[in-house]
């Protein structure tokens, strides 16, 4: 009684083991279980060439048995000629015997044959099988590789969500204000660098007056022209006036 319940407990956890491989990766498990019948279907294999050298032995004697036979007919018939019924005879008795053990050879080779045919049948029939397990096993591993990826991608999701109360929010929301910072500093330069620009284009202006006035008296000193066709004394009077009013 108390060994039947240790046995029975002891079962229990085997099977518990069991069930804890088999869920935890079913694909090697099935691929196991392929591979045990692969190497089961090997075997029967080479047992079937095994059995078909023995039905070719088989019929090699039953083909020398008829062979045999139909020698032992010609001797008989010829003894039967010739008015030898002694020999005749003879030959006669022992081809009454090859008959009978050709017929229990036939019926074995026949046999033999049958139990051989029925055999291929069956490991084609396996093989067929084994193919569309093997073809299972490649699309079971692909769903449940699929799905996994898909159940990581769903957490990848929720991880990463985007809202301002999270880390990764709070994060995001660091990096845009940096981004707006930088981008400030850039348009505070372009803006204080057209400071003064007035003053540098009057400046330019002013300039440009002087070197065109100094080329006119050039002119005039080279008595290329005259100071009256210049206008160098009009253009000098406008740009003193000029000066005088900027510094007041």
């Amino acid at each position: 009684m108390i060994m039947g319940k240790f046995w029975s407990a002891f079962r229990a956890q085997i099977n518990k083991l069991a069930n804890f491989f088999w869920t935890a990766d079913p694909i090697a498990q099935m691929q196991y279980e392929y591979d045990q019948s692969v190497a089961q279907l090997s075997e029967g294999r080479k047992g079937l060439e095994q059995y078909r050298a023995l039905v070719e032995r088989v019929t090699y004697q039953v083909n020398n048995e008829q062979r045999h036979i139909t020698d032992l007919e010609s001797k008989v018939k010829a003894y039967l000629q010739a008015g030898d019924r002694e020999t005749a005879s003879k030959f006669a008795l022992e081809l009454q015997k090859a008959k009978t053990e050709l017929a229990e050879n036939q019926a074995q080779l026949k046999m033999h044959e049958d139990a051989y045919n029925n055999n291929v049948t069956k490991i084609k029939h396996a093989t067929g099988k084994l193919s569309k397990i093997r073809e299972k096993i490649a699309k079971y591993d692909a769903e449940l590789k699929m799905s996994k990826a898909e159940a990581e991608v769903a957490k990848l999701a929720e991880s990463f969500n985007f809202d301002v109360t999270t880390d990764f929010g709070q994060i995001e929301q660091v990096i845009q204000d940096k981004i707006g910072l930088n981008r400030a500093k850039v348009r505070v330069a372009a803006d204080l660098s057209s400071e003064g620009i007035v003053d540098v284009q009057r400046e330019q202006a002013a300039e440009k007056v002087l070197a065109d006035q100094a080329l006119k008296q050039f002119e005039v000193d080279m008595g290329l022209v005259t100071p009256e066709t210049a206008g160098v004394k009009d253009e000098a009077k406008e740009l003193g006036a000029a000066k005088q009013t900027q510094k007041a």
